[in-house]
């Protein structure tokens, strides 16, 4: 089974990838670059409270 949706995301990875010649370094750094240059909060990263049952 092949999903279309799964296979269209790994092939924009691996051409964003190919950019910077698969240096893992390199890729964070732009993915950090773009999150810094982006209007909205990409992650949020404050913990959260789990609620009681």
């Amino acid at each position: 089974m092949r999903d279309t949706i799964i296979a269209e995301l790994r092939r924009i990875r691996d051409q964003h990838a190919a950019k910077f010649n698969y240096d893992i370094d390199a890729i964070a750094a732009d993915l950090q670059k773009r999150e810094k240059l982006s209007p909205g909060k990409l992650v949020n990263r404050k913990p959260r409270k789990i609620a009681k049952k």
